[in-house]
Order: C-alpha cells, then sequence, then structure tokens
C-alpha cells in the first residue's frame, strides 16, 4: 500500500515513516502543503496522511483543493490543535478520518487501517439544472460562471430541492429534513430561507429556479429550454 504523508515535523516524519515501512506501507513524504497536493495530485497513493498546519498551504487548503479536482484518496488528519472546530472543519474539508497528537503509533496504524478498508469512495453527485452547479463534495455552488456564497442551511435546503426537483416539496418535509424532526419554530422559516436563496441564486441572474406551489410547497424547476 503507497502511503503519503505530508508533515512538516521532521523527526516526527521520519518516525512515522521508518514505522509505517516497517508494516509495509511504501512511504513517501512532504514537509510543506503545496509539494503535499502536488504529489497527491499527480501520484497514485491509496491513502494520504496529513498534517494540519503546514508550510506554504494548510491542510484545510490541501485537503480542499484535492477533492475540488476529484482526487478521493482517503485522507487521514493530523493536528496539534484541540478542539471540535477543527475536526468539523477537516470533515468538511472533505477529509475522511482525524487523529489529535499525541498519538500512539497502534491507534494511527488502526486509524488508517479502517480507512482503507471502506476503500475510495466514490465522489458525490454534482447537481446541475439550468446553468446552476451544486457540488456537495466541495460545498460550493455556482450559477454559469459565478460563485454564490451559501450558509450551511442554504445550502442543505437548495441540495434537497434540487434532489427532488422532479415534485413539490412540503415545508413539512423541508423541516424534517434540513432542519430536524422536532424542530418547534415556526414552518414559516422555511418560507425566509427560500427567500434567502432566491436573492442569491435568482434575482441577481434574472432566473425562478424555487417556484412556490398552491399550498405552501415549493418546486425546484430548471429552466431549461
Amino acid at each position: 500500500m503507497r502511503l503519503l504523508l505530508v508533515e512538516d515535523e521532521a523527526s516526527l516524519a521520519a518516525s512515522l515513516k521508518r514505522g509505517l515501512s516497517a508494516d509495509g506501507f511504501v512511504v513517501e513524504v512532504a514537509h510543506d502543503g503545496r509539494t503535499g497536493l502536488w504529489m497527491a495530485s499527480e501520484l497514485d497513493f491509496d491513502i494520504i496522511v496529513l498534517d494540519l498546519m503546514l508550510p506554504t498551504m494548510s491542510g484545510f487548503s490541501v485537503c480542499q483543493e484535492l477533492r475540488k479536482n476529484g482526487v478521493w484518496t482517503p485522507i487521514l488528519i493530523l493536528t496539534a490543535k484541540t478542539g471540535e472546530f477543527d475536526e468539523i472543519e477537516s470533515l468538511d474539508s472533505g477529509a475522511d478520518d482525524f487523529l489529535t497528537k499525541p498519538f500512539s503509533y497502534p491507534v494511527l496504524l488502526a486509524h488508517i487501517r479502517s480507512l482503507l478498508r471502506r476503500g475510495v469512495r466514490e465522489r458525490p453527485v454534482v447537481l446541475n439544472a439550468g446553468g446552476l452547479r451544486l457540488d456537495p463534495a466541495t460545498r460550493t455552488c455556482q450559477r454559469d460562471a459565478a460563485s454564490i456564497s451559501l450558509t450551511p442551511r442554504e445550502f442543505s435546503l437548495l441540495e434537497y430541492l434540487m434532489r427532488y426537483s422532479d415534485r413539490a416539496v412540503t415545508k413539512r418535509e423541508l423541516l424534517d429534513h434540513v432542519w430536524d424532526p422536532d424542530f418547534e419554530g415556526s414552518p414559516n422559516i422555511v418560507e425566509v430561507y427560500v427567500g434567502y436563496l432566491r436573492r442569491k441564486i435568482d434575482r441577481p441572474f434574472g432566473t425562478e429556479s424555487i417556484l412556490t406551489v398552491p399550498g405552501g410547497s415549493y418546486r425546484f424547476v430548471t429552466n431549461e429550454a
């Protein structure tokens, strides 16, 4: 198994390379983010072990660029930073697993073996309709060549509407799938967020993608001729 280790701490990188090589891995090492990105993009690896705090380019950015460019090699994040926000950002950036330093070598090896058992995950389907492109993997949205910034809730709402564009979707359904089945606020929150989306994905482009259906439902339409 070929493993790419992206780690700027030379002594740790050397130690991990010795251990992983002894356990049968073919290990290549990059000591900065840009080199790691190039190697991961141009060479074939079975798994990537990626530090977060790197020279030239952070692990977050490396991970995002790889996923954006269609590289789906499993990625295990290593970091000395603690706190749930770093773990959340790592996973949202496209990483598959997260391990906080200091760690024991057997635990690292167990995480690596777990990811290898899962194999390379398939690329999430990119949703395209009427010039609008929504990529669940990179959490990006574009209309034609223009990037559109969406909040996580807006993104989830648009993704659900686009996935079920063949039918009208009720407010209750949206609350259950985009908010929470136990949401106790006003159902009108859906209307508010649909308004936010229309101001971002439609009005600046002179289009109308989200239609209101009699009875309080919504339908996403492609606007394609």
